[in-house]
């Protein structure tokens, strides 16, 4: 028992695409989306992942793109992936990577009704949609009073920082918990809710009692720090140098404004002086 490994985290986004982007588990995946999505149901009869290994973006690039990409019967696709930092662009780059679904899809001489349903998924660990309590948000193209445009594109943003506490007795309250828990205790609890819970949970066991896969983890996670690290290094010497470009510049104006005194008190005493000689012309001749 004291050689016990403690559960690898799922929001980990190597152990999400480990547990959810297998097609051996598919069957977990569908779970999961029928929980966050509303689409049709006979979408989820034949959900193939895409490109279902870790890939890298260039061969020296030891931090390998870890999301989730499937498409359903009808061939939509949907895409999932998990952020545990909010940056500030990320809005930006999450319709980035939603337009980029759908303008993939189009080839030289295709017709427009080729472009199938894109639907993204983004799920992150601090608060991505500020506004609002829910942890549930889905975005389309529709007017304030709810006219849809079109459902060709859609995001749906899950913020496990507004997790309430307790559940609210909706499947995707149980899989966010799944996400978000590190506990054993919450685990088993959670493996009693459905069969595909109770399965998620024995995959994540099993992957927290492999030692190659805690290495992986591990490299990952030494990595990532070192990325975060170097970035930060780099803001911090930013922001060193732009202080020191702020006090070059204050000091610069305060000699400025010193010079400006000092020729100020001339000009004063120059004033004072042809007052002084006005005076003395202005008097009477004894």
């Amino acid at each position: 028992m004291g050689n016990k490994k403690p559960l690898l985290p799922v929001k980990s986004d190597f152990v999400f695409k480990l547990i959810f982007g297998d097609q051996r588990n598919i069957d977990i995946l569908t779970a999961f989306l029928r929980a966050v999505l509303d689409i049709p149901e006979n979408e989820y009869d034949h959900l193939t992942i895409v490109d279902p290994f870790l890939k890298k973006e260039s061969d020296d690039d030891k931090y390998a793109v870890l999301d989730v990409k499937l498409h359903t019967v009808s061939g939509s696709i949907i895409h999932i992936e998990i952020q545990l930092r909010v940056l500030s662009d990320m809005k930006a780059r999450t319709i980035y990577s939603q337009s980029k679904l759908v303008t993939e899809q189009m080839a030289s001489g295709d017709k427009w009704s080729t472009i199938k349903r894109a639907i993204t998924i983004v799920i992150t660990d601090e608060i991505f949609v500020l506004e609002g309590d829910g942890y549930h948000h889905q975005f389309r193209y529709c007017t304030r009073d709810g006219i849809e445009f079109s459902d060709l594109a859609e995001i749906n943003s899950l913020d496990l920082g507004k997790l309430p506490l307790e559940d609210d007795n909706t499947d995707l309250w149980y899989w966010m918990k799944f996400i978000k828990s590190d506990d054993e205790e919450d685990m088993d609890m959670l493996a009693e809710r459905s069969p595909q819970m109770r399965k998620a949970v024995g995959v994540l066991k099993e992957l927290s009692d492999d030692e190659a896969a805690h290495l992986r983890y591990e490299a990952r996670e030494m990595y990532r720090r070192d990325v975060e690290s170097m970035k930060d290094d780099a803001i911090c010497e930013n922001d060193e140098k732009w202080q020191g470009v702020v006090a070059e510049l204050h000091n610069a104006a305060a000699d400025k404004n010193a010079e400006i005194a000092d020729k100020d008190a001339e000009i004063a005493d120059k004033d004072a002086e042809i007052e002084r000689l006005r005076a003395l012309l202005a008097k009477p001749n004894n």
